[in-house]
């Protein structure tokens, strides 16, 4: 009989493939898919912006609501066609932040890791792999502008592709037993 549980299995095994092989193309193109994934992220800022323009015209509850959608509106609008101007200054703008995030990340890690006597260790080894990640960034700041959204795009997709392979869908689900072969009587 055909069991319900593993009707899709054959479609998560080709989208987990399919994520494999693209993430693997996104790593070895990963100029492409820095600029590629800039772009998107600047349509997505201008549609948002747009979104939020309309939204606080629609819905004038208030004059304070009104402004406050307006100016977030604008502020985004602009934002995202800047971007879309210069993929190359969103980039780096992008590049900076994630850069700052990795040497804050692993600062805070490294504090914690002296000042916790649980998992001091893994605190102490994350915390500095992610300040070192920060520092590679920031004094590679020119390479890592053009490659460094589309490597992490990369390894997240590859990384999607090999859970979905392991745990499959309904292992990824809270609070359901991975499905086990029962006799029938």
């Amino acid at each position: 009989m055909d069991d319900p549980s593993t009707r899709h299995r054959g479609w998560e095994i080709a989208l987990a493939v399919v994520l494999v092989v693209g993430g693997a193309f996104l790593l070895s193109n990963a100029v492409a898919a820095t600029l590629l994934s800039i772009v998107l992220i600047g349509w997505t800022i201008l549609a948002a912006g747009v979104l939020l323009i309309v939204r606080g015209v629609l819905r004038r509850e208030s004059s304070a609501v009104f402004w406050s959608a307006l100016l977030g509106g604008a502020v985004l609008a602009v934002l995202g066609i800047v971007v879309l101007r210069n993929p190359v200054v969103g980039a780096a703008t992008f590049t900076l932040l994630a850069g700052a995030m990795f040497l804050v990340v692993g600062a805070v890690r490294i504090v914690l890791a002296v000042q916790l006597k649980e998992h001091r260790i893994v605190l102490g080894l994350v915390g500095v792999v992610s300040l070192v990640m920060g520092l590679v960034v920031l004094l590679n700041f020119a390479v890592a502008t053009l490659t460094l959204l589309g490597i992490l795009l990369g390894i997240q997709m590859i990384g999607e592709g090999v859970v979905l392979l392991v745990a499959g869908r309904r292992g990824l689900r809270p609070g359901r037993a991975a499905a086990t072969p029962t006799a029938r009587s």
